[in-house]
């Protein structure tokens, strides 16, 4: 089994690289294999909903970024973490821009379970948290929890260290990803089929 871990901040071992290496230690001392990814500081060109990824097999048509290289990883992963900074009270727009676009393409998140977690110096990161989390809800995928809001504090990476109950929840977090995986897979293995999906309907409130 294993899990992508997104670094979704310019900065690619700063105070959200701290963080999600906490939970992915946990989650190897569970046997659960990661990888931490961090989408880089270039920039990240946003959705254009122009559904050219329907016929090029889940792959966007812009090629100039990440997104493709994750959406091949995603294939693989079994669980998914997505990691930002706060701006302005919400995630990056990096990240923001990215997830657009690979949730949008990608079908390699539906049942899988996914996780969020902010760092920010000090306000907005349950709105940041908030926002994340929905790309999950619209996915079918299950939403890890910790014991609390998964998130740190900290302006710099010795910092974040120093945020101890925001680290025990990261940890927290690796233990509850890799126990829900671990009851997928025994799920899997007593044929417990995933739930049947009904054709979907779509209604447009203005006719």
């Amino acid at each position: 089994m294993k899990v992508l871990l997104i670094n979704g901040s310019p900065k690619a071992k700063g105070c959200t690289y701290t963080a999600l290496c906490e939970v992915a230690k946990e989650l190897e001392n569970e046997n659960i294999q990661t990888e931490i990814f961090h989408i880089g500081n270039k920039p990240i060109r946003g959705c254009m909903a122009c559904n050219g990824c329907s016929s090029t097999d889940g792959k966007c048509v812009f090629d100039d970024d990440t997104v493709n290289i994750v959406l091949e990883k995603a294939k693989e992963a079994d669980g998914f973490i997505f990691g930002s900074p706060v701006h302005y009270a919400g995630a990056s727009g990096q990240i923001t821009s990215f997830l657009d676009r690979v949730f949008y393409a990608g079908g390699g998140f539906q049942y899988k379970p996914g996780a969020a977690i902010v760092s920010c110096r000090r306000g907005g990161s349950t709105a940041a948290f908030e926002q994340l989390n929905k790309y999950f809800t619209i996915s079918n995928m299950p939403i890890v929890s910790s014991q609390y809001w998964n998130m740190v504090h900290g302006n710099t990476p010795e910092e974040v260290k120093q945020d101890l109950e925001g680290m025990q929840i990261m940890r927290t977090l690796g233990k509850n990803m890799a126990w829900l995986l671990k009851c997928i897979q025994a799920g899997k293995m007593a044929d417990i089929a995933l739930p049947e999906k009904e054709p979907q309907v779509v209604t447009n409130f203005i006719r």
